[in-house]
């Protein structure tokens, strides 16, 4: 989803759910300003491109599902995988490492630093609420990309998507998977707050933007 297409989307979200723009360029300039500083930003940003140009790519949601969907065989057969942040801890603990994370860092930190230790790049997303993280936690960690939903910044990619999960599809439909298919999406949990509900419903609406395979 190219800039222009998101915007609208992005300016009904922040109307409905009452979020500060300014923040969010804020925090998009300090993730901006985090990377610059880092080495490596270029090889890391064509290793993604590898791993995802002409693959089959699997994105795993973090809903309570996925850890069925893992036993029941879900992610075998899958070239790249991708975990929307809290997804990392049940990949890990069912002994599968994600080759990419899309995370605001709101899921467990020792976890996704420790999916980065073991080579999964980051793709950190920075918003208006997650300021103070992103400045706790970006310096420490290697592979790591950026992502906004504002204008962006220099460095900072905008692919479109709102939560983590649909972010990391329109990643992976942004640097050319050949297919994209997902796993621990549920879009009708009912254990759920209502404003974990109304997210859940914007991911929906705009991965039907998108040709994704929910297996």
């Amino acid at each position: 989803m190219n800039l222009k297409e998101w915007r609208p989307f992005y300016l009904e979200i922040v109307r409905e759910f009452g979020f500060d723009r300014a923040q969010d360029e804020r925090s998009a300039q300090l993730l901006s300003r985090l990377l610059a500083i880092k080495t490596g930003y270029n090889s890391t940003l064509a290793k993604l491109s590898r791993l995802v140009k002409g693959c089959d790519v699997l994105v795993c949601g973090k809903a309570p599902i996925l850890i069925r969907d893992i036993k029941s065989g879900k992610i075998e057969g899958q070239e790249t995988i991708i975990a929307a942040d809290g997804a990392t801890s049940v990949l890990l603990a069912q002994g599968v490492i994600p080759h990419i994370v899309v995370s605001d860092l709101d899921g467990s930190i020792s976890d996704l630093k420790r999916a980065n230790a073991m080579c999964a790049i980051m793709v950190v997303h920075a918003h208006g609420d997650n300021i103070n993280a992103i400045e706790a936690y970006v310096p420490s960690l290697s592979a790591v990309l950026g992502t906004t939903q504002t204008q962006p910044e220099p460095l900072l990619l905008n692919v479109g998507g709102f939560t983590d999960g649909d972010r990391a599809v329109f990643l992976a439909k942004e640097y050319g998977a050949r297919t994209i298919s997902a796993i621990g999406f549920d879009f009708s949990d009912t254990c759920v707050t209502p404003r974990k509900m109304q997210k859940l419903q914007w991911a929906k609406r705009l991965l039907e933007q998108a040709d994704v395979n929910f297996k």
